[in-house]
C-alpha cells in the first residue's frame, strides 16, 4: 500500500474507532448548536478543529511540544463538557456574533485534542524523518473521518426536523445534554482512575 493511503487510513480508522468516542463525542456535541442551513458554517468549524490538533502533533512530533498525557485525558471530556454547556446556554443568542468565538474555540480544543493523538503519532514517526507527508496525510484521514460524522449527523437532523417536524431546540437540548452527561462520566472516572 502507498505511504499516502497508509497514513489517509490511519487518521480514518483512529477518528472512527469506537473505542476513541470522546473525539466524536466532541464533534457530535461541537455541530449540535446548527442547524441545517448552517452547513458551511459546520464544516469550517470542524475544520478549524482539525487545524488545531494537526499543529498539536506537528509540535509534538518535532518534540517541541509535551504535556503530560493523563492531563491531557482529562482535558479532552472537560472540552466536551464547556462545548456542550457553550451550546445550552448560547442557543437562542444571534449565532452571527458568537461564530468567530466558536471558530477559536474549536481551534483551541482542537489543540487540546491533538495532544491526545500525539502519543499514538509519534509511535508512527518512530525513527522517521520526514513529517510533513505522513502528517499531512493522517490528519486528511482524520478530516475525512469527521466530515463523515458531520454528514451523518446532518443526515439524521435532517430527519428529526424536517420529516418527524421536530424543534433543532430540543435536537441541541438532547445532543448536548447527552454530550455533557457522557463527559462528566469520562472525567470522573479518569480523575479516580489518576489519583
Amino acid at each position: 500500500m502507498n505511504e499516502f493511503y497508509l497514513y489517509l487510513k490511519m487518521g480514518l480508522d483512529h477518528i472512527l474507532d469506537l473505542n476513541g468516542l470522546d473525539h466524536i463525542l466532541f464533534v457530535i456535541t461541537l455541530c449540535a448548536i446548527y442547524n441545517l442551513k448552517e452547513y458551511k458554517k459546520v464544516l469550517i468549524l470542524v475544520t478549524a478543529f482539525t487545524i488545531g490538533h494537526s499543529l498539536t502533533l506537528a509540535l509534538s512530533a518535532l518534540e517541541v511540544l509535551s504535556i503530560n498525557s493523563t492531563v491531557v485525558e482529562i482535558l479532552i471530556p472537560v472540552t466536551i463538557l464547556l462545548t456542550a454547556i457553550y451550546n445550552i446556554n448560547f442557543y437562542n443568542k444571534s449565532l452571527k456574533t458568537t461564530i468567530y468565538i466558536n471558530y477559536l474555540m474549536a481551534l483551541f480544543y482542537g489543540l487540546i485534542h491533538g495532544l491526545g493523538f500525539s502519543n499514538f503519532f509519534k509511535a508512527m514517526m518512530m525513527g522517521q524523518d520526514q513529517i510533513v507527508f505522513p502528517l499531512f496525510s493522517f490528519n486528511l484521514g482524520i478530516e475525512i473521518g469527521q466530515l463523515f460524522i458531520v454528514l451523518l449527523l446532518l443526515v439524521i437532523l435532517y430527519i428529526y426536523t424536517r420529516l418527524l417536524k421536530k424543534e433543532h431546540y430540543s435536537w441541541n437540548l438532547v445532543l448536548s445534554g447527552a454530550g455533557a452527561g457522557i463527559a462528566l462520566t469520562m472525567i470522573l472516572e479518569r480523575i479516580l482512575i489518576t489519583f
